[in-house]
């Protein structure tokens, strides 16, 4: 089954925005018709602006799937996303119901889609979060570092999407979204050479370090994990940079696409407790996770299903 734009570059512009639900039974109606109207008001922006590039994912946190939708069964791998608690750094659990991910390379765009998202919503719906992040520069993270250079290119997909293993939600993902807010005062305090040896890196040619060169707790160290057979598992990030100059905030908004929850899962227990435990990702002494939440992430023919429904 075709994926949602799960693959797609983050983009110039995108829009995250985490909505909660009270009422499930009171929200089902209008979920259902926003489900309907999505497919169309996506088509009628992209023939009106077809250079734009509009973007719009769509997906659900375990709670509000199986309260706006009991007679289906639940996907594998979705549940309430539970902390992850190092010695030093703790990776928060926040609260999630309906998750909208929009991008596009005009602004307006995609404020245009969600401003529509929110009017047929309506208050059914509480915002628990909206975040806008931009590219910054030449598709580096706020810190300065190329982001998103271990993304998979030809096998994006086979990372990405569902596959066979759960035959009833094949061509979903799942979506795992944290906001990181940077201490840039200290990490602008770092000499070049050590940022780099904190990612693991060459900052402005973004060759990796050597074996040699590359400590075990660098953020590329710490994130590379294989599975049985030693294959490299991957996920689809499409991160972005955000920031409040006024107050004094910078940060990244880190959104992982994987068909398999558990290798995301995986990453985050090596980056904040470590693997052994005690190694932890050494960004994480001037990075900080306030949020963290789990998303369902169906295909785009199982949304038009749920509308159906």
């Amino acid at each position: 089954m075709k994926p949602q734009d799960v693959t797609e570059h983050p983009g110039e512009h995108a829009i995250f925005i985490i909505f909660g639900l009270t009422d499930y039974t009171r929200t089902r109606g209008p979920v259902r018709e926003l489900l309907g109207a999505l497919p169309a008001l996506v088509r009628s922006l992209k023939n009106r602006c077809p250079d734009c590039g509009i973007s719009c994912v769509m997906g659900f946190g375990a709670q509000a799937w199986a309260g706006l939708f009991p007679e289906q069964p639940v996907p594998r791998e979705l549940h309430e996303f539970q902390e992850i608690k190092g010695e030093k750094h703790t990776a928060v659990a926040t609260p999630g119901d309906l998750f909208f991910h929009l991008r596009a390379k005009k602004m307006d765009a995609i404020i245009e889609l969600a401003s529509y998202i929110s009017s047929d919503l309506g208050d059914s719906v509480r915002v628990i979060d909206e975040t806008h992040g931009f590219r910054y520069q030449d598709s580096r993270a706020i810190i300065g570092f190329v982001d998103g250079t271990e993304n998979p290119a030809d096998e994006a997909l086979e990372f990405a999407a569902i596959g066979r293993e759960d035959p009833d939600f094949t061509g979903g993902s799942y979506a795992m979204t944290q906001k990181y807010l940077h201490d840039m005062e200290a990490w602008q305090k770092l000499p070049v050479e050590e940022q780099e040896k904190v990612i693991g890196r060459r900052k402005f040619t973004d060759r990796e370090l050597t074996d040699e060169e590359k400590p075990g707790n660098a953020h590329n160290a710490v994130t590379n994990i294989k599975g049985p057979e030693g294959r490299e598992l991957k996920i689809v990030r499409a991160n972005i940079a955000f920031a409040s100059p006024a107050k004094g905030e910078y940060g990244t908004y880190f959104i992982g696409y994987a068909g398999t929850f558990s290798t995301t899962r995986k990453m985050l227990e090596n980056m904040f407790i470590g693997d052994p435990p005690g190694n932890s990702d050494r960004l994480l002494e001037y990075s900080r996770a306030v949020s963290g939440a789990l998303f369902f992430i169906p295909s785009a023919r199982l949304l038009e299903n749920l509308a159906g429904d």
